[in-house]
């Protein structure tokens, strides 16, 4: 049986998912009055999603050829909701989104053009995980393919941001390109120009999402690391060390590495960095293509460039961050910007950034460390834009320069030293091994209670390494582990693991 396309049928079914502050209703009132000043009885329903993405809602706009005028016709019955395997067109602004709407069956091989934005925002059940709870992205893109009659997707985020509009003209004018519907282009036009906001700016991005619907379907993420090529001669002396000393397979991510520690704290820093790396490449025979040396590179660096209160409010308070902000506002001419953080710093992080005589003082002097605790036992909203605070943030951030004497920085040191001595241990008899202690440091990330509760997950790691030493199934035992490790927060699946595995906790 042949395909009729939806523009070829005298009744349409839409359906657009998209979260909140995407325009998905602006999408929907645009649709609507396009196919009513068109020769369509439309009429579009919303109903939000609050309890599967937070904000996420299904508009479902049906529309139904008008009858010849003096047709004996009566007027058109049109549903409130999509029903699986009667949806044409399925719009969605964002990867996961085009997901669900296969998952939910409004996609059909036999009929639907699926239209997706192939970016991501990532839902609080992807960030929560402590290890990458992200969806894989890669299997949707696939199953859009097979699953669509045909998929138009690109990162419409990116060609809105690009455009200096928004995402949901770029979604209109993806559907345009699509030639789903019977309607011209300047058809489509005229129903933005109805809506008489930003016509100029929906225009612009309009024009790019039609552009965009005729190029190729995508075929997944990127799996190629972008290199930073150095800017300083600092840099660039050590990019030379490291292509001198270091294999192929294992510079991309040491260069990164390096780049990333300059930025933290100084080359003398991101030498440092070097000289553990070779350490370690001295013991590597190339095992799976230098994998030890691979770990190494990658994961001694995220762990080097730990998050502190310097870092913090390095971060919080840099141009770039402003400049990137506003970007995603789409600020107007003359729209002044107030941004607010919440902030929660215990005592403990604070005494970290103190000379260690110092913090030791405090915390171990009760008389002193209970009232300081009562002063930050709770958050507060910061306005980083006032001058007050980005004052005291930027006093902060010029620490670093004394980063070095801080009792953060010499615990921190020490656990490096001791993780990368048993691994360079380990490695003399078994590299496999070797290679999966390194890859724990996955579990070390962020601040306060999460990199607490990461920290005592990588100890329990270690010390079951100890006892898989000399095990011809040791590599494989210990990133089972690992995987356990990072599956929930509460440490059920480690427990359960390590049970398995016949190695107490």
């Amino acid at each position: 049986m042949d395909i009729i396309p939806p523009a070829g049928r005298d009744r349409i079914t839409i359906a657009i998912l998209a979260l909140g502050g995407q325009g998905g209703g602006v999408l929907a009132d645009w649709i609507l009055e396009l196919a009513n000043r068109n020769g369509y009885v439309a009429q579009g329903t919303s109903v939000p999603g609050v309890a599967q993405r937070t904000g996420s809602t299904v508009y479902y706009i049906e529309m139904a050829r008008n009858a010849a005028v003096g047709a004996n016709h009566p007027d058109p019955v049109l549903a409130l909701m999509p029903v699986p395997g009667d949806v044409d067109i399925v719009i969605a602004s964002e990867l996961m989104e085009a997901g669900r709407a296969i998952l939910r069956g409004f996609v059909s091989e036999d009929r639907t053009t699926l239209i997706g934005s192939t970016h991501r925002i990532y839902a609080i059940s992807e960030k929560s995980v402590p290890g990458d709870g992200i969806a894989a992205g890669r299997r949707i893109i696939d199953a859009a393919g097979r699953r669509a009659a045909r998929f138009i997707g690109f990162d419409m985020d990116e060609a809105a941001g690009k455009s200096g509009s928004v995402i949901s003209s770029v979604m209109f004018g993806a559907l345009a390109g699509s030639d789903a519907l019977p309607f011209t282009r300047a058809m489509f036009e005229e129903a933005i120009r109805h809506g008489g906001k930003a016509v100029e700016a929906n225009l612009r991005g309009f024009s790019v999402g039609a552009a965009q619907a005729h190029a190729p379907a995508p075929k997944g993420e990127k799996t190629t690391l972008e290199v930073p090529e150095p800017t300083s001669e600092a840099g660039r002396a050590l990019k030379a060390r490291i292509e001198a000393a270091l294999p192929g397979p294992v510079q991309p991510f040491a260069i990164i590495g390096a780049a990333r520690l300059m930025d933290y704290q100084d080359a003398a820093y991101a030498e440092l960095y070097l000289d553990r790396l070779a350490a370690v490449r001295a013991l590597d025979d190339g095992t799976d293509d230098w994998r030890l040396s691979r770990e190494a590179a990658r994961h001694t660096a995220l762990w080097m460039a730990y998050e502190d209160t310097i870092r913090v409010a390095d971060l919080k308070i840099r141009a770039t961050r402003g400049e990137r902000i506003e970007r995603e506002m789409r600020l107007f001419e003359g729209q002044l910007l107030g941004i607010t953080e919440y902030m929660h710093p215990r005592l403990q992080e604070i005494c970290e950034t103190l000379p260690g005589w110092a913090a030791s003082a405090i915390l171990k002097t009760g008389w002193l460390r209970r009232p300081l605790e009562r002063v930050f036992a709770r958050g507060r909203h910061v306005e980083t834009t006032r001058v007050r605070w980005f004052l005291m943030l930027r006093l902060v951030a010029a620490m670093r320069s004394r980063r070095r004497s801080t009792l953060r920085y010499a615990e921190e040191q020490a656990r490096i030293e001791t993780w990368l001595g048993f691994a360079r241990e380990v490695a003399v008899q078994d590299r496999r091994l070797a290679a999966e202690i390194v890859a724990c440091q996955r579990l070390i990330k962020g601040y306060s209670d999460t990199y607490e509760r990461g920290l005592a997950r990588f100890e329990t790691l270690l010390a079951a390494a100890r006892r898989l030493v000399g095990r011809a199934d040791g590599a494989e035992r210990l990133a089972a582990l690992r995987d356990a490790a990072l599956k929930d927060e509460h440490g059920t699946a480690l427990s359960a693991c390590l049970s398995e595995t016949g190695i107490a906790a």
